[in-house]
């Protein structure tokens, strides 16, 4: 059992009348995680090595399945986890969440890291990356023989402007988002005339993130899908707003317009007698194109 190595800075493991397992279960944010005990404390004085050093099991917080709970970022957890093993951070390509995992790095007291972080996770910095990837690597070639001196300053502006709504039409790349959601009401008896119209639960978004980006923006929710390099496609993203309307404005403010639709639907009955009400449950998906 390395429950006291000195190396790691463990105090007090021994001593604990309940001292901690080798096998850590976590339940960050609804993310399961499993570890060493050891990993959890590898930085003294932050504040997992407080927690699962200076405290006993009986004092944290646990789910219903006894695992210690943290109310923090789940996805983000895996890389606070990766950077307690070997007290080493690697970040893949196109990463979207650094001001973010530098505010993870900042709560649970990892002082190194977040040091690490905090050169590159300026908003300007992050904007000015994303989008440099998103539209100069798809950019056609045009007019990049001879343009030194000012006309290479000239595109430093541009990544910034392709966020804009107001950018001309010429310098908008062209492509097609879809928008879905799954939505579901229950209608009446055959006497009844009313129908029960449920909130839409999720509006999902595919097509090529750089467009998905441009569009949506900071509404898009990237967890599930947050290495996906600017000029690929992908068909897990969704919004952080449940209205329609508000996402179809967006696509228009964008340049974009509705080219088709398509829509299924199933019926089921609320109980076993065909008179009780029906439940009618839909998928729709909307495509929208900029030429």
């Amino acid at each position: 059992m390395a429950l006291a190595d000195p190396e790691r800075g463990v105090s007090g493991g021994a001593d604990s009348p309940a001292p901690f397992t080798e096998i850590i279960e976590l339940n960050v944010g609804g993310q399961v995680y499993v570890t060493r005990h050891r990993t959890l404390v590898a930085v003294p004085d932050s504040l997992l090595w407080s927690m699962f050093s200076k405290k006993t099991p009986r004092e944290l917080a646990r789910d219903s399945k006894g695992r210690f709970f943290l109310d923090r970022d789940g996805f983000l957890f895996r890389y606070i986890l990766d950077y307690l093993r070997d007290l080493n951070l690697v970040l893949p390509d196109y990463f979207p969440e650094k001001s973010r995992l530098q505010r993870e790095a900042d709560f649970f007291q990892l002082r190194e890291l977040s040091k690490r972080l905090s050169p590159r996770v300026s908003k300007e910095n992050s904007i000015s990356e994303e989008l440099c990837h998103s539209d100069w690597d798809e950019a056609p070639a045009q007019g990049t023989a001879g343009n030194n001196g000012p006309g290479g300053a000239l595109l430093a502006p541009s990544p910034s402007q392709s966020a804009s709504p107001s950018l001309s039409q010429e310098n908008k790349k062209s492509g097609y988002i879809t928008v879905g959601y799954r939505g579901s009401y229950t209608i009446g008896r055959d006497i009844q005339t009313d129908a029960k119209f449920r909130r839409v639960a999720r509006i999902t978004v595919c097509g090529k993130t750089s467009l998905a980006k441009e569009v949506f923006g900071e509404t898009l929710n990237e967890s599930r899908d947050p290495d996906r390099p600017p000029e690929r496609y992908t068909s897990r993203y969704y919004l952080k707003y449940n209205f329609l309307e508000q996402a179809f404005d967006k696509l228009t403010e964008f340049g974009f317009r509705m080219v088709a639709c398509s829509s299924t639907g199933t019926c089921a009955y609320s109980s076993n007698e065909p008179s009780e009400d029906k439940i009618w449950t839909s998928y729709t998906e909307y495509v929208f194109c900029r030429d």
